[in-house]
């Protein structure tokens, strides 16, 4: 592969939602600039960019996939992100490195909750972005109406730099409204198209889209507007070299249209990634922070300065073993040499550079700033790391995700797998920000969270087929409590005689309740020596156990106090054990005589919606029981704050998927424990008591 300059380089994000066809137009733009043989295709499962076992089977984008293509004497690196809501966070990882983002809209469908996510994370980003309106050739497709949509939604910056020559299945090629040129093209996926005059049906048309983009152009460059002035158009160098600027400056987003799948297109869609979209040394720096201080830090952006690079996503390959991809923001990056963490506070080992293409690597001698690529087996290197010279050391911002907040109990169908999958499980989260596990130490399950149902079945086809480790998901188990509301005051005994030395303990007991997140306290106010003190500590120990296993439903009992004042003890038969099972049993009494409750852990939600759907959440909210405590208003969606018991959001993700056509999006987080209502209470203890049956049959 050739050696770039980072003024021949362009690192492009294609973004949008799912199914707009992103990973069709890579395979395109791949294929046209000739770096494979073949047109790859979703459907049959030979695209590039999609070649895990889910991805090919599923027919969708579930990672950030990485390719590049030389064009023009310029080195595009692009990467393809999903659009699903349930791995749109790999599209938020992507689009931080990144110089610009190329947004997918299906010209069928139109703008959808993908769109709008991307674009606000190019917003975030700052980031300049174009649209691609795909798919012009599917019935009731529309590229007028699309890009009246897209200036509807996203302000009049979204401007026609193409029109479609066709509609629907007529739809045969594009007219480059800069260049006043039309390309017609087979439509049967091969790489020939000619060059020719516009069409004498479109001539009117396209003067008029022309001429609203040189306005468009001019009105954001002074000295273009007296040119345009004066001379009543731009010319075609002046036009372009203002576009490029306009785009930069995030003025003007460029509209293209194509069809992926026909290869339509995508040849004008390459030229203009390379001519008009900004090359990384127009960044004149970057900021970080100094690891030390905290302070805020600057680094130029150029091939001579200190070298800084950035880890944002991190692969585990069957073979290479673990693979960091990663951004270099300032001097070059070498094989076989030393960097350094300033995270992790270590030096690493560079062996060989790669770049990426799909899932195959290529190895290169350097990469300069700007360039993106990977390297294997960094030993202490994860997501989100930086990585720079230790005499100069700076840290880059990773980006922030909310927490996956839907989780599933994860069971390995093996007995004896348990070691397996909990390592299979931690190669996963390294590759997935958005993946956690956790061993529930109330119900001691296995719990697997994500940011949707998708998610964790994907999780689970992967421990599947990467790792050989099969198992079941169930709903998790919701880790109730349970403690008492009243005082009590019992004398358990323990007297057991048969024949020889039996056992005897007698322990008096007072209960009263604590406090909410207080838990357990013992208090020893024995005066004298009713129980000797080497036994007292096993009436505490047999408490804590009974404890442990709950009265009620089985569950933890918490939040209580228990004041040991007398007992009795034997000379022969008194032992540990005896006192033991004596507290356990004064416990037990205690506890049904001081009106034991249920209590269930409330959550704090926050919910993102469409101002539109307010009204169906707020009701959704109340029939869970849940506590609204705010709204804020944020443009055209509103962020709900409520507090909702943890029993009712196991299934929350898919129904709010479902009431806001999925553009709800929520977090939740733990608050504290309430009193479970008496009605749902005698449910669950009743239900608990069934599942203690069926386990002992």
């Amino acid at each position: 592969m050739n050696n770039y300059e980072s003024s021949g380089i362009r690192n492009v994000a294609v973004v949008g939602h799912g199914d707009c066809g992103k990973t069709s137009l890579v395979a395109a733009l791949l294929f046209n600039s000739g770096m494979v043989n073949r047109l790859g295709r979703v459907d049959d499962g030979t695209s590039m960019t999609d070649f895990g076992n889910s991805e090919v089977e599923r027919k969708i984008s579930i990672n950030n996939s990485f390719a590049f293509c030389e064009h023009d004497d310029n080195k595009i690196n692009l990467i393809d992100s999903p659009g699903y809501a349930a791995f749109i966070h790999e599209a938020k990882a992507a689009l931080r490195v990144v110089d610009a983002a190329l947004i997918g809209v299906c010209g069928v469908a139109g703008i959808e909750v993908g769109t709008e996510r991307v674009f606000k994370f190019c917003q975030d980003f700052e980031l300049p972005r174009a649209f691609f309106v795909n798919k012009l050739d599917r019935d009731n497709s529309s590229f007028e109406r699309i890009l009246d949509s897209l200036n509807d939604t996203f302000d009049r910056r979204a401007v026609a730099m193409q029109m479609p020559i066709g509609k629907e299945k007529d739809f045969k090629g594009v007219v480059d409204l800069i260049k006043m040129k039309a390309y017609t093209y087979k439509g049967d996926g091969t790489l020939e198209f000619s060059e020719e005059e516009i069409p004498a049906e479109f001539q009117e048309k396209a003067q008029a889209a022309h001429t609203a983009l040189e306005e468009m152009v001019a009105e954001n460059d002074e000295e273009l507007m007296e040119l345009y002035f004066e001379a009543g158009e731009l010319t075609t160098e002046q036009l372009m070299k203002g576009m490029r600027d306009a785009v930069a400056k995030r003025y003007i987003f460029p509209v293209f249209c194509c069809s992926a799948t026909h290869n339509i297109g995508a040849t004008q869609i390459l030229d203009a990634l390379a001519k008009v979209f900004p090359s990384p040394e127009e960044k004149e720096e970057v900021k970080g922070k100094d690891p030390k201080s905290g302070e805020e830090k600057t680094r130029r952006a150029a091939p001579d300065a200190p070298l800084s690079a950035f880890v944002f996503k991190t692969v585990m390959d069957p073979f290479a073993g673990r693979v960091s991809i990663f951004r270099v923001y300032s001097g070059e990056m070498k094989s076989d040499s030393t960097v350094y963490n300033p995270i992790r506070e270590t030096s690493e080992r560079i062996g060989h550079l790669l770049v990426l293409q799909g899932k195959q690597h290529e190895q290169v001698e350097k990469l300069t700033t700007g360039d993106i690529g990977a390297v294997a087996k960094l030993r202490e290197t994860h997501t989100g790391d930086s990585l720079c010279v230790q005499s100069d050391e700076i840290v880059y911002e990773p980006v922030q995700f909310p927490e996956p907040v839907i989780a599933y109990a994860l069971e390995p169908k093996s007995r004896g797998d348990e070691e397996k999958v909990s390592g299979a499980l931690a190669k996963l989260i390294e590759e997935d920000v958005m993946l956690r596990s956790e061993r529930d130490q109330q119900t001691n399950e296995l719990l697997v969270r994500g940011t949707g149902q998708m998610h964790i079945e994907v999780v689970v086809d992967q421990l599947k087929d990467k790792y050989g480790c099969e198992v079941i998901l169930h709903p998790p188990k919701v880790p109730y409590r349970e403690t008492i509301a009243g005082n009590a005051d019992v004398r358990a005994r323990h007297k057991k005689q048969s024949g020889g030395r039996g056992q005897f303990a007698d322990c008096a007991i007072r209960m009263e309740p604590l406090p909410r997140g207080e838990g357990y306290v013992f208090e020893d106010k024995i005066f004298g020596g009713s129980i000797p003190q080497t036994y007292r500590p096993a009436v505490d120990k047999g408490i804590q156990e009974a404890a442990a296993k709950g009265v009620l439903a089985g569950y933890p009992v918490v939040d209580f106090k228990v004041i040991l004042y007398d007992g009795k003890d034997h000379p022969v038969d008194s032992s540990e054990m005896a006192f033991k099972i004596a507290g356990s049993l004064a416990f037990k009494e205690a506890v049904f005589k001081a009106k034991p409750s249920l209590l269930e852990p409330i959550m704090n939600v926050e919910i993102t919606i469409p101002d539109d759907n307010m009204g169906d959440i707020m009701g959704d909210l109340s029939s869970r029981r849940g506590r609204p405590l705010g709204m804020d208003p944020v443009g055209s969606s509103a962020i709900i704050k409520a507090q909702v018991p943890m029993a009712e959001m196991l299934s929350y993700s898919s129904d709010l998927t479902s009431m806001t056509g999925g553009r709800g999006s929520y977090t939740m987080e733990f608050n504290h424990y309430e009193i479970v209502p008496s009605h749902l209470a005698e449910k669950i203890i009743e239900r608990a008591k069934k599942e203690k049956e069926e386990e002992k049959k």
